[in-house]
């Protein structure tokens, strides 16, 4: 029997952990709204629990990261605590003060070191596999939605969290989708990740079977069009566009692109035949028209609009902030409940401008470079490893750039996914220098074929016995 050191023991309590932190982030919200619709609210910090014994035996198996990344969040979230007990003090009580504050640490500071928690316990192998139960969830998940989209806004499968409140709508009277997750944000960030898992997966041929990528991604054009939802268009086509970053540094990737393209047209021909696509693409399209009808802006105008107003309105108010911020929690949903009893945004919905409000504009500005400057470290890094060979890491961290500079962390699903995919763009780099290239077309294939030795006597009896060699002439052979 094989004995292993309390070390190791630790390391595989965190991965396990690591993928109950997975799966916690997919189920959260079939039990805020069906399985324990009274437990609503304390289900937000479902995972919390588990990133703390994640935490705990991380520090056991000596893979805490004490970086100055770690070091700077701390400093931070301790500054943050003592200014919002200074600010909301008079003003108050002090326990609605701990648990406003608790939650924005939550939201801005618990979760972020998980990143280099994945990126070290992780293995290359860990992160292949969960790209399998990504893909392989899609159908079961994308027929969840298709059920939600046939249904009325009323209907049990289309019950909000807590049912509380109103299911967002679409066009022509569907709902905007949002399957198991608790609104439609997960489904935005669950399919930008499957997307670049399965992009991955047709690039390089011996990932993941022919079968799981032909029905993963059958699932994937059907959930799009039943979403309802702009934003899931938008994230899988940033997905899509990292491949321009891939051509322009490994132009050898382009030989696989042209089969890739006939099967995906291939696909996409027989997916577009079916009515539930035809009728959910009417829905998205109709979206999108009365959308840019309404804000006289094309559809690429209006997707870059959006992004960038969060980034306009933290330059705004930067000036309007007190020095000390507001407090934090305050400009969160669960924030606002736990002060008035009601969820609302007391500050400003965008997370940019919620952050200077906050913290105010020296804390709060520093924390936002945190993140900008954690997203620009790894998308380098990620660029490394296209040169390298590896593709896998631009293809996730494109799915969670953009939630990481300015996604709303007082939501749990977006900072779930933020924290988590990063985390896996970072464990997948250590697939630099052992991924499988991408295979070779036919004709190179063929000519760095080892030539056969000998026949077999099955082949001998077939074909007869093999030519006598002729003796060499010199330059007449030649």
């Amino acid at each position: 029997m094989i004995s292993i050191t309390p070390e190791e023991r630790a390391q595989r309590y965190v991965r396990r952990l690591i993928w109950l932190y997975f799966w916690l982030l997919l189920l959260e919200g079939v039990l805020r709204k069906w399985a324990f619709p009274q437990f609503s609210n304390p289900l937000l910090i479902v995972r919390d629990p588990v990133v703390l014994l994640i935490y705990f035996f991380s520090l056991r198996a000596r893979l805490f990261p004490w970086n100055t990344w770690v070091v700077a969040l701390v400093v931070m979230a301790c500054l943050g605590v003592m200014a919002t007990f200074f600010q909301l003090w008079d003003y108050v009580p002090p326990q609605s003060i701990a648990a406003v504050t608790g939650y924005g640490i939550h939201s801005n500071f618990f979760h972020l070191p998980l990143i280099f928690v994945i990126a070290k316990a992780f293995t290359f192998e860990d992160v292949k596999r969960l790209g399998w139960w990504t893909l392989i969830l899609l159908v079961p998940m994308t027929l969840l939605m298709i059920a939600q989209f046939r249904a009325g806004p009323d209907a049990f499968i289309n019950r909000t969290a807590g049912g509380e409140g109103d299911i967002m709508m679409s066009s022509m009277g569907k709902v905007r989708t949002a399957g198991p997750f608790s609104f439609v944000i997960g489904v935005v960030a669950y399919f930008s990740l499957a997307t670049g898992y399965l992009v991955w997966g047709l690039l390089y041929r011996r990932v993941y079977k022919k079968w799981l990528l032909a029905s993963a991604g059958a699932a994937l054009l059907i959930g799009i069009s039943v979403s309802g939802s702009r934003s899931v268009v938008g994230a899988c086509a940033v997905v899509v566009a990292s491949l321009l970053l891939v051509i322009f540094l490994r132009p050898d990737v382009m030989n696989r692109f042209g089969q890739i393209l006939l099967a995906v047209v291939v696909l996409g021909f027989i997916v577009s035949r079916t009515a539930i696509f035809k009728e959910g693409a009417n829905v998205l399209s109709t979206r999108f028209a009365e959308v840019a009808e309404a804000t006289e802006q094309s559809i690429p105008q209006d997707l870059i609009s959006r992004t960038l107003s969060t980034f306009g309105d933290g330059l705004f108010v930067i000036g309007k902030a007190p020095f000390l911020g507001y407090g934090l929690g305050v400009g969160t949903n669960a924030g606002a409940k736990l002060l008035l009893g009601q969820a609302t945004f007391l500050l400003m919905e965008g997370e940019w401008p919620r952050i200077i409000l906050e913290s105010g504009p020296v804390l709060g500005s520093a924390y936002l470079l945190w993140r900008l400057g954690l997203a620009v470290l790894v998308l380098w890094l990620s660029i490394r490893s296209i040169i390298s060979g590896n593709l896998l890491p631009i293809l996730l961290f494109a799915s969670s750039i953009l939630p990481m500079v300015s996604g709303q962390f007082g939501q749990p699903t977006i900072l779930g996914f933020a924290v988590f995919v990063t985390g896996l763009a970072v464990a997948a780099m250590q697939g630099d220098g052992i991924e499988v290239a991408p295979e070779p077309p036919p004709d190179v294939r063929k000519s760095s074929m080892k030539p056969v030795r000998g026949r077999s006597a099955y082949a001998e009896r077939l074909h007869g016995p093999p030519p006598t060699p002729q003796p060499e002439n010199g330059s007449v052979a030649r």
